[in-house]
């Protein structure tokens, strides 16, 4: 699991402005953010690297 829309909300950032920089659509962001589907490994450290948090962060 985890806290991509937790980061996303206490950041202010909407989950379009992510789907934009991560080149995905609203759909995969929003599933990620439902716990729906997971980021692969990849995009995780991508999502880091954008919300500047560390990878761990986003893991529950």
């Amino acid at each position: 699991m985890n806290r991509i829309k937790e980061v996303l909300k206490e950041k202010g950032i909407s989950q379009t402005w992510l789907a934009l920089k991560l080149d995905k659509s609203y759909n995969t962001i929003n599933e990620y953010s439902r716990n729906v589907r997971q980021p692969s490994i990849e995009d995780l450290y991508r999502i880091a690297n954008i919300l500047n948090v560390n990878a761990k962060d986003l893991l529950k």
